[in-house]
């Protein structure tokens, strides 16, 4: 039986693919997790074969969530589910150590292939995803892995529209920690104020536009 954790920011969605996955006879779904922090505290706990993950979600976004899971927990394997196929979504995943990407839309069917590729351990990608990945420079840097995860984590939170005073409530910082950490993300993107910073985090992926 594959065992997965189903981590998406929409209930009807979680709810969806769990009826879908439950039914499939070899698939059980043992938690759900509506942000990426849920994600990786049941991860951690429930040590699943994989985690379906999607990207963007509040809090703390799929690639850093993934980035935590493949530190604590490097026996569950990841697959992304998203409705994002640009380059800008893929390649931080698949960097971040994502065994699958699959788009949402694609069919139950594919969904199934995918869950049970990447739990025996063998890279699956959607056709658009394989098309990015083939594209892909194998040298290829990202401005964002000059950040830390501390960084990264204040960077989305700020995009989000929190107050320097929530985000040290979130994190168990002080405000003047999360302004340093704000100080210097600023300063490693080469931005300028919150309003750039949440431009970025939108073309990044770290924050849904919806």
């Amino acid at each position: 039986m594959i065992r997965v954790v189903v981590a998406d920011d929409h209930a009807i969605v979680r709810a969806g693919l769990r009826a879908l996955l439950d039914a499939a006879g070899d698939v059980t779904v043992v938690a759900e997790a509506a942000d990426g922090r849920a994600a990786v505290e049941a991860v951690e706990r429930l040590r699943p074969d994989v985690l379906l993950l999607d990207l963007s979600m509040p809090g703390l976004n799929g690639v850093e969530a993934l980035r935590r899971v493949r530190e604590g927990a490097p026996r569950t394997r990841v697959l992304v589910l998203s409705m994002h196929a640009a380059p800008e979504y893929v390649r931080p995943a698949l960097r971040a150590g994502a065994l699958g990407y699959l788009v949402k839309g694609a069919g139950l069917d594919d969904l199934l292939a995918a869950l049970r590729a990447v739990a025996a351990g063998r890279r699956f990608l959607g056709p658009e995803a394989e098309r990015v990945a083939a594209r892909a420079g194998a040298d290829e840097s990202d401005d964002l892995d000059r950040l830390t995860p501390r960084e990264r984590e204040v960077l989305q939170l700020v995009a989000e529209g929190r107050t320097n005073r929530e985000i040290a409530s979130a994190l168990g910082l002080s405000p003047k920690t999360v302004d340093a950490h704000r100080t210097r993300v600023m300063q490693k993107l080469d931005l300028h104020d919150a309003q750039a910073l949440t431009r970025y985090a939108l073309r990044r992926g770290l924050i849904s536009g919806e």
